[in-house]
């Protein structure tokens, strides 16, 4: 499976850097991904759903290591690229409502 397209938007949050959409093998997107500074530097957070518990569970997400760090290369990549490059990052309220070009 390749990633055939990534869109990056940067966002102006503490420790979330950019929400990312990528799309895969040119026929099904994954949106809401997101860039996170944490405590190790950058890592991909997979889009999540928050439970009655608090918790969140992962709606989608690679299903091996291989995969996993593939994806993370490619994003990260990609997200240093925009950042480099991009105009100033937005808010996150502006981000979420972000109309996705498809």
């Amino acid at each position: 499976m390749d990633i055939t397209d990534v869109k990056v938007f940067p966002v102006d949050e503490e420790k979330l850097r950019a929400y990312v959409t990528i799309t895969l093998d040119g026929c099904f997107v994954v949106r809401d991904l997101k860039v996170i500074h944490g405590t190790t530097g950058l890592f991909v957070a997979m889009p999540a759903k928050k439970r009655k518990d608090g918790s969140y569970k992962d709606i989608a997400h690679p299903l091996n290591a291989e995969m996993r760090t593939k994806m993370e290369r490619i994003v990260l990549a990609e997200y240093e690229k925009a950042a480099r490059a991009g105009p100033a990052p937005m808010k996150r309220a502006e981000a979420e409502s972000y109309p996705d070009p498809d």
